[in-house]
């Protein structure tokens, strides 16, 4: 023995210690075969659980903070940041804010619309759904998302059950109109996406808002007293039986735009959306979850499993939403 180790004698460890560490060991092997996603699952629920409480900390504040709000503002802090591309054509946070001003002052000035009225849209995938969305949104309008799919008989019902005072049709959708204008209630004011009606009881919308001002509406008609309050309906396909109108409130559509933020997306990604807006995943996941990002959305007209792969390489897209069978068709298509 050295002299060294007679003056400086090597600690001895607790008994307890190897055990401890082979038992963190097994633990972690464990944890890795068992439960390979642990850390992820834990840390997606921390992030959701801390998106609760904000949104719990503004209500007993007293600040009712909507999807809207935080879109009007992005609009001011990022106004030239693209907000949608459709078809080539971009539209930043800014352009999306003040064409839905018009929407709002054309509504405005003809007056028929109070906060709390229901206005149904029968539209396509297209920016000025969005637009006519969120116009009717800052006059305080509960909008219902009709289904372009559903005819006739079933798209009456949808019309009635959700008793709009007025009906907004985009362009594309104008057959479709016509076979239900004969028995369409009286009490319901038809609007169309276009600059001229074939229809002597149809007014237009399309002329209106190109001569109307992009000043914004007064803030207290789209303030909300309440998350709970109706914002949305939403309708069911009608697979079993006439469709169904889901009341979505506002609450519902922070916790749908919280998706692809819980997720991990960014405001640097671009976000694919091939859905039908009328749908809560295109519109509420989708449109919402790029306003709480503040990211940028590619908008298709309609879902096309040959066009998919070469749009996301044009607009170089990060982010694709699914449902159903969508991937299975993209997963079929040739390399």
């Amino acid at each position: 023995m050295s002299g060294w180790d007679g003056l400086y004698p090597l600690p001895m460890l607790p008994s307890w210690v190897p055990g401890a560490a082979a038992g963190i060991v097994s633990l972690h092997l464990i944890q890795k075969l068992l439960f390979p996603y642990f850390w992820a699952d834990l840390r997606y629920l921390l992030k959701v659980l801390m998106y609760g409480l904000r949104v719990e900390m503004y209500r007993l504040q007293g600040r009712t903070v909507t999807v809207l709000d935080k879109f009007v503002k992005l609009a001011e802090k990022q106004p030239h940041k693209p907000f949608l591309i459709y078809e080539g054509k971009v539209h930043t946070y800014q352009d999306v804010d003040r064409r839905s001003n018009r929407v709002a002052q054309v509504f405005l000035q003809h007056g028929a619309l109070k906060k709390g009225d229901t206005v149904a849209l029968l539209m396509g995938n297209e920016p000025d759904f969005i637009h006519v969305w969120f116009g009717l949104a800052k006059l305080g309008c509960v909008v219902a998302f009709l289904n372009f799919n559903v005819r006739s008989r079933s798209l009456l019902h949808c019309v009635s059950s959700c008793e709009p005072k007025i009906l907004v049709v985009g362009a594309d959708l104008l057959g479709t109109l016509e076979e239900i204008l004969p028995n369409l209630q009286k009490v319901v004011s038809v609007w169309i996406m276009t600059k001229d009606s074939s229809f002597p009881t149809v007014h237009t919308l399309l002329d209106k808002i190109e001569a109307a001002s992009e000043d914004p509406v007064p803030v207290n008609r789209r303030s909300a007293n309440n998350l709970k309050s109706s914002v949305l309906y939403i309708f069911t396909s009608g697979t079993t039986g006439l469709p169904k109108a889901a009341v979505i409130s506002h609450m519902q559509v922070l916790k749908g735009a919280a998706g692809l933020w819980a997720f991990g997306a960014t405001a640097e990604d671009i976000i694919y959306i091939t859905l039908p807006l009328y749908h809560s995943a295109a519109s509420l996941l989708g449109i919402g979850g790029c306003i709480e990002l503040g990211a940028t959305c590619v908008l298709k007209k309609k879902f096309s499993a040959s066009q998919f792969w070469s749009d996301c390489k044009k607009y170089n897209v990060t982010v694709i939403q699914y449902i159903g069978e969508l991937c299975r068709y993209l997963c079929s298509q040739p390399v």
